[in-house]
């Protein structure tokens, strides 16, 4: 994957996330009341956000995208799963929330336990 399209889907993940936080606080206002599960989609919303600023940073200051794709997949799976537990109020939704956890983790570990002395552009 390029050094654009990693900034791309960055933006992109960002976006959604502005959208979907927007949508939350005002076309899904009533849907979240009913489901009683408003707390669930801000967290949703929460950690879209903050790894979806993570994939921009990577993408704009690495030299190697460590990581990049496990937070990527983390967004999809636990913000994901979230946002549909909210709308849906199903709860076997929430299995999947676990997976996106690890998935954050695992991108993270990419950066802490890195052999690479050269990851980010100075």
């Amino acid at each position: 994957m390029t050094r654009i399209t990693r900034i791309r889907i960055a933006a992109a993940v960002l976006f959604l996330g502005i959208a979907l936080g927007a949508f939350g606080a005002h076309a899904f206002e009533e849907r979240l009341a009913e489901t009683g599960r408003q707390d669930v989609w801000e967290t949703a919303t929460f950690y879209h956000l903050i790894h979806g600023l993570a994939l921009f940073v990577i993408a704009i200051a690495a030299v190697r995208p460590l990581g990049y794709i496990w937070l990527l997949a983390g967004i999809f799976l636990f913000s994901g799963s979230l946002y549909a537990l909210a709308l849906s109020d199903i709860s076997k939704l929430g299995m999947i929330t676990p997976l996106g956890g690890v998935a954050f983790l695992v991108g993270w570990a990419r950066w802490i336990f890195s052999r690479h002395t050269t990851t980010l552009t100075s």
